[in-house]
C-alpha cells in the first residue's frame, strides 16, 4: 500500500494540513516544522501526487504570462527571454508551469485573457508591460484576480503588486552621466509612447535637463517600436531636423543597436561624435561593437520576484499588495565620450 498524506501526518505529529503547507512551501509554516515533516516524507520514502492536489485544490498549478501583441519582435529582444529565464527559475521550485497569452492586437489579447480567467485555466497571471488605461490590469483588478505587474501600473497603486526598477531615477543618472561629460544636445529614444516605462524614463530625461537649466527641444524626443529598425528610423528623423545632437539616451540595447548601426551608415562615429547610453544591460550590451554603456535593470530578478510574488497571492490569497523596487546599476562601457566642444576647450 502506497504512503499517504495522513501517514506522515501521523508519523510527524501534525494535521495532514500541516503536511500540505510544508508541500507547497507556504510562508506560514515555521522552518523547524518544515524541516520535521521532510524528514518524516524522507523516511517513509513519501512523494507528493502533484496532479492529484492540483484537481483536489481546484488548482491548475499553472500561471499565465502575457506578452504584448508585439510577440513575434519581443521574443528577439534579449528583455523577455530574460525575464521568463527568472519566472521559470523559481516556478520550476514551485512544480508549476507556465502558460503564453499573446495575440495579434491588444483587443485579441484581452478576449483571450477573459476566456483565461474564466476558464479556470491558470491560477495567476504575470503581465510582462504596462501601459496607459491598460484594460487587461482594469478587467484583473476590478475581479479581484491575482495577477501581478513587471512594471509600474498606471493608477491603483496600493492595490496591485508590482515588480519594477526605479526607471525615472535611473534615467536622470545617465541623462547627469552625459551632461558631466560636456553634452548638452541629448536626445531621447524612447519605446511606444502609452507604455509606463518610457514616460517613467522621459520624466527623468526632461527633468536632468531642466535641472540644469537646459531647455527641453522637443524634436529631440523620438518614440518607436522596441526593436532594431525602429532605433534606425529614429535616427533618420533626429538627423533631419536641423541641429543633430551630441549624445542620445536609449532606452532599450535592441534600439540602441539599430541607433549605433544608422549612426554608423551615415557617417559618424560612436562615441567620438555621437555618444549613446541604454537600457537593460542584456548579453547584446557586452558583446556590441563598440560595447555599449548600459544601465543594468538586473532582469532576472525582476521575472524571478514576479513569480515568487504570484505564487504566494495564489497559494495566500489574504496577503497584503506590495510593490517590489529592484535595483538597478550604470555599467560604462565604449559609447560614450567627453563632447568634443568640451575636448577642444580642455586640450
Amino acid at each position: 500500500m502506497s504512503v499517504t498524506i495522513k501517514d506522515v501526518a501521523k508519523l510527524a505529529n501534525v494535521a495532514p494540513s500541516t503536511v500540505s503547507r510544508v508541500i507547497s512551501n507556504s510562508p506560514r509554516i515555521s522552518e523547524k516544522t518544515k524541516r520535521k515533516v521532510r524528514k518524516v516524507m524522507d523516511e517513509l520514502n513519501y512523494h507528493p501526487n502533484l496532479n492529484a492536489r492540483s484537481l483536489a485544490n481546484s488548482s491548475t498549478k499553472s500561471i499565465g504570462v502575457v506578452l504584448s501583441p508585439t510577440v513575434n519582435t519581443s521574443f528577439q529582444n534579449p528583455f523577455f527571454a530574460e525575464v521568463i529565464r527568472g519566472i521559470t527559475s523559481y516556478i520550476n521550485q514551485k512544480d508549476y508551469s507556465l502558460y503564453f497569452i499573446t495575440g495579434k492586437n491588444e483587443e485579441e489579447i484581452a478576449q483571450l485573457v477573459n476566456k483565461t480567467v474564466k476558464g479556470g485555466r491558470v491560477d495567476g497571471i504575470i503581465l510582462l508591460y504596462s501601459k496607459e488605461n491598460d484594460p487587461i490590469i482594469q478587467y484583473l483588478n476590478s475581479h479581484n484576480y491575482p495577477f501581478v505587474l513587471v512594471g509600474k501600473p498606471y493608477s491603483h497603486l496600493e492595490e496591485i503588486t508590482y515588480i519594477d526598477n526605479d526607471n525615472y531615477s535611473a534615467s536622470r543618472e545617465v541623462t547627469n552621466y552625459l551632461l558631466s561629460l560636456g553634452h548638452k544636445n541629448i536626445a531621447f529614444v524612447g519605446g511606444e509612447k502609452n507604455l509606463l516605462v518610457t514616460k517613467e524614463r522621459l520624466r527623468g530625461y526632461e527633468d536632468a535637463l531642466k535641472l540644469n537649466g537646459l531647455r527641453i527641444i522637443d524634436e529631440f524626443s523620438i518614440f518607436t517600436s522596441f526593436t532594431r529598425e525602429g532605433g534606425m528610423n529614429a535616427v533618420e528623423q533626429l538627423l533631419s531636423i536641423n541641429h543633430e545632437p551630441t549624445a542620445i539616451v536609449v532606452t532599450d540595447d535592441i534600439l540602441a543597436l539599430g541607433v549605433i548601426s544608422a549612426l554608423k551608415n551615415k557617417g559618424f562615429s560612436v562615441p567620438e561624435d555621437i555618444s549613446v547610453v541604454s537600457f537593460n544591460n542584456a548579453l547584446i550590451a557586452e558583446l556590441a561593437s563598440p560595447p555599449l554603456t548600459s544601465v543594468d535593470i538586473n532582469i532576472y530578478q525582476l521575472g524571478y520576484e514576479a513569480a515568487k510574488n504570484i505564487i504566494y497571492k495564489v497559494e495566500e490569497p489574504d496577503g497584503s499588495e506590495k510593490s517590489i523596487i529592484v535595483p538597478y546599476k550604470l555599467i560604462i562601457r565604449d559609447t560614450c565620450s567627453i563632447n568634443n566642444v568640451r575636448k577642444l576647450i580642455e586640450s
